[in-house]
């Protein structure tokens, strides 16, 4: 081994080293209300295996989530993070599942699209979650809460004819607490090219979620590259099979002024 060899293999031990020390330094900085909350057997093996990829415990974490808090879930889909956010808070704390009503237009027997989320609020082993449909685009809670949380839904918001992202904005705005969060999770686009790509790839940028929820008067906090994945082009559809279940995302916190 030349001199050079020898100084390039151990620098790329080093940084191996300090990457893998990093990660597990996070990792075991994951509260353990969440891991135990990932952990819970309750959970359905086909959520557990999309954990690798999804990695929930470290998106909790970045939502700060925690014991007895009060979380509002926009369109939750299945439940995948529902199961998770409910055992997270714990009895003493709450979810509500914020679920799209029914289409007007929609034939008599058309499945409902929410019952798999109305089954889990139904189960006994996760009394401490609620569904609720948002109604006239807006989010609207009878008290406010700690936590709005969205994953893969933002981009729809612009996929809605009827739908005043702006409003719905300031309706989450209104729906926290003085310093309570906002985070978003989606596709990722494009740099520079807005919401160009929300209806053909379901994908939107970063930037411009930054740029619509600051104008509802949120505060940007961080924003987590837990989901990143550098060999996603972004120029695929979410559901191509190349990338589906691992395209690159994003994760974006904000925060309400608690004045």
């Amino acid at each position: 081994m030349t001199r050079y060899s020898f100084v390039f293999a151990a620098s790329l031990l080093a940084a191996l080293v300090t990457v893998t020390g990093v990660n597990r330094a996070f990792a075991a900085g994951i509260p353990a209300n969440i891991k135990a909350a990932v952990a819970d057997s309750a959970r359905p093996e086909a959520d557990s295996a999309r954990d690798a990829n999804r990695k929930p415990a470290e998106t909790l974490a970045f939502a700060d989530v925690k014991a007895g808090q009060q979380v509002a879930e926009l369109i939750p889909g299945g439940g995948y993070f529902s199961r998770i956010f409910a055992k997270a808070v714990g009895p003493k704390g709450h979810v509500t599942a914020l679920v799209p009503p029914r289409p007007a237009n929609a034939p008599a027997d058309a499945p409902d699209r929410n019952a798999p989320i109305k089954a889990l609020a139904a189960d006994a082993n996760y009394s401490n979650l609620s569904v609720e449909e948002l109604a006239m685009g807006k989010v609207a809670l009878a008290a406010p809460v700690d936590l709005v949380f969205t994953a893969q839904n933002y981009h729809d918001l612009h996929n809605v004819a009827t739908l005043d992202v702006a409003n719905f904005n300031k309706s989450v705005f209104d729906a926290l607490k003085p310093g309570g969060l906002y985070v978003v999770l989606d596709h990722s686009a494009e740099a520079g090219s807005g919401s160009r790509d929300t209806s053909t790839l379901h994908r939107i940028d970063a930037d411009t979620v930054k740029q619509e929820v600051t104008a509802a008067g949120f505060v940007f906090v961080a924003a987590s590259d837990v989901l990143k994945n550098s060999a996603d082009t972004r120029t695929a559809k979410v559901f191509d099979p190349s990338v589906r279940g691992k395209t690159d995302q994003f994760i974006l916190k904000f925060r309400k002024p608690k004045k």
